[in-house]
């Protein structure tokens, strides 16, 4: 289960009548949506900035779960039993998901919609449509290296020239594999399907070098601390602990952008609520904007960039600055097909 979040919390008192979802609600209400999120304060900038103005303008009553759990997906969906909505996802499950019969599939004016709305149409899928995009950054403490610090995955595997431990999410789909490719000199469209004998290989010339981290706090507090003053980080939680005062940076040289998507369980008695809102969030780019300055994660639409804050906005992959030094995009088409067996090597290889 991914734990991408500032903390896992319930989240409460918000404007709407928000409440907790618990497993006995069955979400049939006609004017009752769940959502079900990462937790945390991403989930609050989220609902605040565009669930819970649809719902207000709507008279629709938002109640909220948190972690998304895929195991509990599959489990309410093989029940007959779904009390999840609208999910935030990710692709590799999405794509795998949808086939599988666990996920609703988006009647064909969403996709459109989304196409017509700047969202890149690499990120839409049958049964999913992306919420947020990142990016995973060299990120680096600017006390340690207050002048030169890595700018290439290659630089960022050089422990000589860059002493210090390095930082990775232990996560397969975390970017590790394709940053350790392209620390060896494999070029970016080259990249899948990814060599993963080389890119372990790779990874081993650093091994007693590498922190692993789970949580997004973990991330930043080994890099503020100097624990691992070089981390592949999630861009948005960098430039929020810069903004807290830590002495921490993005470089956006080689950055490699991610994205999460939203998707209906198969089953959910509310669908239609839910491809509503969906039709309401790609026709809204301000509101994608308003939870871009909220959360730091950048908006689905390419549109939505311009209503963004000038200083936040230079901190998302979409800033055309930091586009055009990106990689590209994770290729969650191999990801789905690949993840288990990636996952228990990684783990056996981390063991070892």
């Amino acid at each position: 289960m991914k734990t991408k979040l500032l903390a896992i919390a319930s989240v409460t008192g918000l404007a709407v009548a928000l409440s907790g979802c618990g497993g006995g609600d069955s979400g049939g209400s006609d004017s009752t949506l769940t959502v079900t999120m990462w937790g945390g304060a991403a989930q609050k900038a989220h609902v605040d900035s565009y669930f819970t103005p649809w719902a207000e303008a709507n008279g629709v009553t938002i109640k909220q779960d948190s972690p998304t759990d895929y195991a509990k997906i599959k489990a309410q969906v093989e029940a007959g039993k779904v009390t999840w909505g609208l999910t935030e996802v990710e692709p590799n499950f999405a794509n795998t998901a949808c086939e599988s019969g666990l996920l609703e599939k988006l009647p064909q004016d969403i996709i459109d919609k989304a196409k017509a709305s700047g969202v890149a149409e690499e990120q839409i899928g049958e049964c999913a449509i992306p919420i947020l995009q990142y990016s995973f950054t060299i990120a680096y403490n600017t006390k340690t290296f207050s002048g030169d610090h890595p700018k290439t995955w290659a630089e960022f595997f050089d422990t000589r020239r860059f002493p210090g431990k390095r930082g990775f999410w232990k996560y397969a789909t975390g970017g590790m594999f394709e940053a350790a490719l392209l620390a060896d000199g494999v070029k970016p469209d080259e990249l899948y399907p990814l060599d993963i004998d080389r890119a372990f290989k790779k990874l081993e010339t650093i091994k007693k070098d590498i922190v692993f981290y789970d949580t997004g706090d973990q991330m930043t507090q080994m890099l503020a601390s100097g624990e691992a003053p070089l981390v592949q980080a999630w861009s948005g939680r960098i430039y929020q602990a810069r903004q807290e005062g830590e002495k921490v940076a993005n470089e956006w040289n080689e950055n490699l952008v991610s994205y999460d998507q939203i998707a209906v369980p198969k089953g959910y008695p509310n669908k239609e609520l839910a491809f509503q809102w969906m039709r309401w969030f790609l026709d809204n780019p301000k509101a994608q904007a308003a939870d871009a300055d909220a959360s730091i994660y950048g908006p689905a639409s390419e549109n939505a960039l311009q209503y963004v804050s000038a200083d936040v906005r230079k901190e998302l992959p979409g800033h055309p600055a930091n586009a055009e030094k990106a990689i590209g995009l994770v290729n969650y088409d191999y990801w789905a097909e690949h993840y288990d067996s990636v996952t228990e090597r990684l783990n056996a290889w981390i063991a070892q």
